[in-house]
C-alpha cells in the first residue's frame, strides 16, 4: 500500500507564530540532517560549487526561514540576516512531497508551488544535485502509531540477534 500525502496547508496562526519564534533551532535540525546525509546519501563532489554560498529555505505556511551555508567542512547555520544567494520557498506539504519523492521539483516549480529567488544558476545546480541523489524510499505510513506498535511487537517477539 502506497501512502498518498493529503493536500494541506497549515492554518495561518502557525505562520504568525512560527515567524515570531527563534529560527535557529529548526535551522540547526536541518543542518544536522544535511550533515548526517553528507557522504552517505549526498556525495560531496557535486556540492563543491556550493562552497561559500548562503541559502534560505522558507516554509511559507509554518512561518519558518531556515538559513544555512555550505563550506568544505559541511553545512552550518547562518546567524545574520545577510541576503542569501538562493532562497527556496514552498508550503510544508510541498517540501514533504519533495522529500518523499511523491512530487518532483520541476512539477512543483512549474505549478508555482516551489519558488526560487536569487542566483538561478545556483538554483539549477541545487535542483540537479537533489534530483541525482538516490534516497531510500520513505513511506510516512510506517510512522502511523499502529504500524510502529506492530513493528515494535515483532522486534520484541523475535529472538535476540535475529
Amino acid at each position: 500500500m502506497t501512502f498518498k500525502l493529503p493536500d494541506f496547508t497549515l492554518p495561518a496562526p502557525f505562520a504568525r507564530l512560527g515567524s515570531r519564534l527563534p529560527q535557529l533551532p529548526p535551522s540547526l535540525a536541518l543542518v544536522a540532517g544535511l550533515n548526517l546525509a553528507l557522504g552517505r546519501m549526498i556525495p560531496r563532489e557535486p556540492l563543491e560549487p556550493l562552497t561559500g554560498k548562503r541559502f534560505a529555505i522558507r516554509v511559507l505556511d509554518a512561518g519558518l526561514t531556515l538559513r544555512f551555508a555550505y563550506s568544505s567542512r559541511g553545512f552550518r547555520p547562518i546567524f545574520d540576516a545577510a541576503r542569501p544567494d538562493l532562497t527556496i520557498s514552498a508550503k510544508s506539504r510541498d517540501f514533504i512531497a519533495l522529500m518523499t519523492r511523491e512530487e518532483d521539483s520541476d512539477t512543483l516549480f512549474f505549478s508555482r508551488r516551489l519558488l526560487m529567488e536569487g542566483d538561478t544558476d545556483l538554483g539549477l545546480l541545487v535542483k540537479n544535485t537533489l534530483d541525482g541523489i538516490d534516497l531510500p524510499h520513505f513511506d510516512p505510513a510506517r510512522l502511523a502509531p499502529a504500524e510502529v506498535l506492530r513493528r515494535l511487537r515483532e522486534r520484541l517477539a523475535s529472538p535476540r540477534g535475529a
